[in-house]
């Protein structure tokens, strides 16, 4: 198993030998520890952007829950090291899924924003869950990292064993995820949708939420039903 050496801008698999650039405009760096989250900024940026820039195809494919045809579309930009998307994952998400998703009202879009080296390597996992690098088997293992985010994301010693186990679990072999975590243009791609968010989009914290383009100012129920129902009822 590769020992994943976090260093400051940057993610060293050493057994290989091969030097993941992680994101150049990263605003947290892991220390080997772990012992510090990477705690989200205040959030910036425009209020509202244009539906069709947003929605155009990206670098990877969106990770995508609902119908396409539905008259709301949901995006997130999220890290999988940030606290505050892992409590919204576990505890407001089941009930967006439950009264939007599963009733075919929205469609919901996670995208990465990965603001740690840690959090990109996890990505990358999520995406290499599937052949497609998209679909519900990545979005059950990201599911699955924010649920157990406390077991391997903030305690001290290499990250690497504890999601090798949490992988294991969605199929991964040794080889699929030394290969995984090794992938350059799977990082890039990564990297890529982070860049597009900042740049054209005006991210700057996680989680941040954008509904058919509106910036949502919370992540709480009530914000989604604020600004969900009436564009439902139109």
């Amino acid at each position: 198993m590769p020992d994943l050496k976090l260093l400051p801008g940057r993610i060293e698999l050493s057994r290989r030998g091969l030097v993941l650039t992680s994101c150049a405009a990263a605003v947290v760096t892991i220390v080997p520890s772990l012992s510090v989250p990477a705690f989200a900024q205040r959030a910036t940026g425009p209020t509202e952007v244009a539906v069709e820039e947003l929605m155009k195809p990206g670098e990877l494919p969106d990770v995508v829950l609902g119908p396409a045809e539905a008259k709301v579309t949901v995006v997130e930009y999220a890290s999988m090291t940030c606290g505050h998307c892992a409590t919204f994952h576990t505890k407001v998400f089941p009930e967006i899924k439950k009264k939007y998703i599963d009733t075919g009202k929205i469609r919901f879009v996670m995208r990465e924003f990965p603001l740690d080296n840690l959090a990109a390597a996890t990505s990358m996992l999520a995406r290499c869950a599937s052949p497609e690098k998209t679909g519900e088997k990545t979005y059950a293992l990201i599911d699955t990292f924010f649920a157990k985010q406390a077991d391997w994301a903030f305690k001290e010693g290499s990250p690497v064993p504890r999601l090798f186990e949490i992988a294991k679990q969605a199929g991964f072999t040794q080889d699929s995820f030394d290969k995984c975590l090794t992938d350059q243009k799977l990082l890039d791609q990564v990297q890529a949708i982070r860049s597009r968010a900042s740049e054209k989009f005006g991210v700057t914290a996680t989680p941040t939420f954008f509904v058919n383009g509106k910036k949502l100012p919370g992540p709480t129920l009530a914000d989604f039903e604020k600004a969900i129902d009436p564009l439902l009822a139109q």
